[in-house]
């Protein structure tokens, strides 16, 4: 009876009973000891960890040193489970470390192959960072053992173990050389080590460990982790054990070790590129290999490299093309997953395979058939898109959200390429849009509709009557919200622009608080931008409804927005503005602005902060600390210089407040403007890292020197750099504050050389050699502490410049309106041949970074090859005033880019610095 109870419930109920299973340790205490009844227990111990059962530390603790009374059996699949167990419980329970001895007795070299592989894998769970070198000797002598069970054990623990002890593990790389190089066990000694494992989970392991050379996989990622920072190590390791290597076709014969060497390849190529052709055609031989794993590999590898062209893509297209006929769903998966995410950048490569393709489409497995349409749909032509987009609709409520984000998107990409075929594809994207889904999914349906709005005019109008139909049922805030922006831009500027305020005042009465208030700026819009002064009476009317809200921003914005309608001059500022003021710009201004008393006497210019679009402000604002949180932690700890920001939420604000608690920059004032981050001096990889940070003062340049020891067991002290400026730089050097000691646990530590601007109304400029000087001190391995003599070293980094970038930020304006206004303001007109620059794309992306000004409307990216005009907007520091430039260029083969470059500036001086850039 109580089996038939325990199999209605779902055959394993007894397992979930934590106490019962507390109680029932008493049987590791037995004696003597039934294996069985210990087993079953494990199990059950297994299983609530596996379900999610947690333990206290106390229990844990208790469950895990009964555990181990378990020893003393020999019985051998009772000691599998035991092993099992312990690893389990050994990040919980306390003092585990005191089963070391026990668990090192079954690592001996002379004891069945049944009990070393686990006992080594239990080892490396439950010692510290201080043992490992006290259990060197066995996990060394295992690494290389005949038996590939207990090699892999080996090896897989060296991995885990790495990240606690990297110093030690790296001096087993060549025990792991040998481990790949090792060959399987022979037959006759994997049938004696066999015979161990009958009563266990691990012969079939053996079996196939012993005929799938499954070591050479395991040492080879152990060999990667440790070279992994020495991408020259990187190379040879692929050179030595690649097909191209002599004799190494012998060596690595496990088929996943083969594809962890293509990845690698394809890593090596990126970081390098003079080391590209070697690895492509190393990938190349790997197309023909007997594996069909390893052929996928290497055609995903190729498909990806930079700068793939098409004659290189014939192969590994035809080695895929291939697998699309496969009787295997896994290969056919795969081949046409690569294929698709090759049509989105070379189309014309997998045209070849549409044929195949088609076929795919009525295949049982909807994700392949889901891969196979979208692809034909990057790759098709215009009249396949009505018969392709009848054959979606047709399995589109078969397959999961995952799959439909990925035919969505595939729909969004050739709206753009095919305009023509607008409204088939919205009515497709407008019917999914009522179906059931999720939050993404939706989201991925409105962003492609909000894609057509945007680029395809045609459209708007029927686009946006489907979203106000989707919001009335809508149950997505962030959606609804999104939705109602977007017609509060668009709307106004339809045909009928009034039939969408009944929908938009809809939201404002059936939704929550916080579409109610998006919907009140949204009505805003329409007031404002209609030009009509019915719809703007109608709107001023619907606005004081909302005055009596229940919520308080709803109310607020509604009675700004009333006040917008009344003031013209507001409405321009606060509506048809398409530009804002940088936040992390304005904040550091603010910032100093309030702790200099000597400003408080003048009003705070707001003309000096930097504009940016409306999106660049949205990705502007993301968790960063703030500069007010900055000082206030910092208030109270002594002046000295904080640690380096990290790369990711470094801000102006933050390099303010870390100067402003250096003492000797205490008389420089507030900072003008600082890089928006590290200038690399060196690269990743060498000894001695170094960055540099540029920050502008009034009359003074501070260069921030970010400095990383990468050595273990050396300290340098007394750390400097020594800067040589240009004879014509126009600076003078001040002091250099050093780094007292630098050690690689430490982390980065910086160097402030100051120098002042002999003219402060001019802009310094030129190049500066650099120099890192420091004395070299070998660490004692016995104490930890560094030798009382070192010696002086020089360590040569790249050179640093200083040049109109560095005084400009960028700031987002309409060109054409500002281009007017300094009609009769400082300008200049000349012409360059940029020689370097081998297209209009390379000379725009030059401009914009020597000059670091924003790039208007987007003409960054040049849509003729042969003719181009660049917008450049920006914002001189220190008060110098807009700042605007008008690149005309035009390219000829062999000759180069010609630049026309017009300046406009408030400022002589700003015209100046823009010319001398070039």
């Amino acid at each position: 009876m109580a089996f038939k109870k325990d199999e209605e419930s779902g055959g394993m109920s007894f397992y979930h009973d934590k106490s019962t299973v507390i109680q029932e340790a008493r049987v590791f205490n037995e004696s003597p000891i039934s294996p069985r009844k210990c087993r079953a227990l494990l199990t059950r111990i297994v299983y609530l960890l596996y379900v999610g059962e947690t333990f206290s530390t106390q229990e844990a603790t208790t469950l895990f040193f009964g555990v181990t009374k378990l020893f003393q059996h020999k019985d051998s699949a009772l000691r599998q489970m035991v092993y099992l167990v312990i690893k389990e419980l050994s990040t919980v329970a306390e003092d585990v470390i005191m089963v070391t001895s026990s668990i090192m007795k079954d690592m001996q070299p002379n004891l069945e192959v049944v009990y070393r592989p686990n006992a080594i894998r239990a080892l490396a769970r439950i010692i510290d960072a201080q043992s490992v070198q006290s259990v060197e000797r066995f996990f060394k002598s295992a690494l290389v053992d005949r038996s590939p069970s207990i090699s892999s054990a080996s090896i897989i623990s060296s991995y885990h173990l790495f990240h606690i002890a990297p110093t030690i593990i790296k001096r087993w790389a060549n025990e792991a050389q040998e481990a790949v190089n090792a060959k399987a066990v022979s037959s006759s000694s994997y049938s004696a080590s066999a015979s161990y494992l009958s009563g266990g989970g691990s012969g079939g392991y053996q079996a196939v460990a012993s005929s799938s050379y499954i070591m050479q996989y395991h040492a080879l990622g152990l060999l990667y982790l440790i070279r992994e920072k020495d991408r020259m190590a990187v190379t040879k390791l692929i050179q030595q054990f690649g097909p191209g290597a002599k004799g190494a076709s012998a060596v690595v014969r496990n088929p996943m070790a083969i594809c962890m060497l293509a990845r690698f390849a394809r890593k090596v190529m990126d970081e390098d590129p003079n080391v590209q052709k070697q690895m492509h055609e190393f990938l190349e031989t790997l197309l023909r290999h007997k594996s069909d794993m390893v052929n996928i590999e290497a055609a995903r590898a190729i498909c990806e490299m930079r700068n793939v062209t098409n004659a290189e893509l014939f192969r590994p297209v035809a080695v895929l093309q291939l697998f699309l006929s496969s009787p295997k769903p896994v290969l056919k998966f795969a081949a046409i997953k690569t294929l698709s995410k090759l049509a989105m950048t070379h189309p014309q490569a997998v045209t070849a395979c549409n044929l195949d393709m088609e076929n795919l489409i009525t295949d049982s497995n909807r994700s392949i058939a889901t891969y196979a349409i979208t692809t034909l749909l990057k790759t098709g032509n215009e009249a396949s898109v009505d018969r392709l987009m009848k054959q979606i609709s047709s399995f589109m409520a078969d397959i999961t959200d995952e799959f439909k984000i990925i035919v969505v998107d595939a729909i969004r990409s050739l709206c753009l390429k095919f305009p023509a075929k607008q409204a088939v594809m919205l009515s497709f994207l407008s019917g999914v849009l009522r179906d059931e889904g999720g939050y993404d999914f939706k989201h991925a349906v409105v962003e492609a509709i909000f894609d057509m709005v945007k680029y395809i005019k045609e459209c708007r109008d029927t686009a946006l009557a489907h979203l106000c139909e989707f919001i009335e049922d809508c149950e997505f805030t962030k959606l609804s919200v999104r939705i109602l922006h977007l017609l509060g831009i668009e709307g106004p500027k339809t045909r009928n622009p009034t039939k969408f305020i009944r929908y938009i005042y809809n939201r404002v009465v059936l939704e929550n608080a916080v579409v109610r208030a998006a919907a009140v700026s949204s009505l805003a819009k329409f007031g404002v931008c209609v030009d009509d002064k019915a719809v703007m009476k109608s709107v001023n009317v619907l606005l004081r409804r909302c005055l009596d809200d229940v919520d308080d921003e709803v109310r607020d914005r509604a009675a700004m927005y009333i006040k917008v309608l009344e003031e013209k001059a507001l409405a321009d500022i606060f509506v048809r503005e398409e530009a804002t003021f940088s936040l992390a710009a304005l904040e550091s201004e603010l910032v100093s602005y309030v702790k200099d008393d000597s400003r408080h006497s003048t009003a705070f210019d707001i003309s000096s902060i930097p504009k940016v679009s409306r999106e660049q402000a949205q990705a502007e604002i993301i968790q960063r600390p703030s500069a007010l949180e900055s000082i206030t932690a910092s208030s109270s700890k002594p002046s000295e210089p904080s640690p380096l920001p990290s790369a990711t939420s470094e801000t102006a604000s933050s390099y303010a407040t870390q100067l402003a608690s250096i003492p000797e920059l205490e008389g420089y004032g507030p900072v003008l403007k600082s890089s928006p981050k590290p200038i690399e001096l060196t690269e990743s990889e060498t000894e001695y890292v170094v960055s540099v940070v540029k920050h502008i003062f009034k009359q003074h340049i501070v260069f921030q020197f970010n400095v990383s020891n990468t050595i273990p067991d050396t300290v340098l002290e007394g750390v400097t750099v020594l800067m040589s400026p240009s004879p014509d730089s126009g600076l003078m050097e001040d002091f250099i504050i050093p780094i007292d000691s630098l050690t690689s646990a430490k982390g980065a530590g910086t160097v402030y050389v100051s120098f002042t601007r002999d003219d402060p109304m001019e802009y310094a400029s030129g190049t500066f050699g650099c120099t890192l000087r420091f004395v070299s001190k070998e660490v004692d391995p016995n104490t930890g502490e560094p030798e009382e003599e070192g010696y002086q070293d020089e360590y040569q980094v790249e050179d640093c410049d200083l040049g109109a970038g560095d005084y400009i930020s960028p700031s987002y304006v309409t060109f054409a309106t500002e281009w007017e206004k300094l009609v009769d303001a400082p300008g200049e007109t000349e012409t360059f041949a940029l020689s370097s620059s081998e297209s209009l794309k390379d000379a725009c992306k030059s401009l914009i970074e020597v000059l670091n000004m924003e790039a208007l409307g987007g003409t960054e990216t040049p849509t003729s090859n042969s003719v181009h005009t660049l917008n450049l907007s920006g914002l001189i520091s220190g008060g110098g005033g807009k700042v605007l430039a008008r690149c005309r260029m035009t390219f000829a083969t062999g000759q180069g880019v010609t630049l026309e470059l017009a300046v406009r500036a408030e400022k002589e001086q700003a015209v100046k610095l823009v010319m001398a850039a070039i």
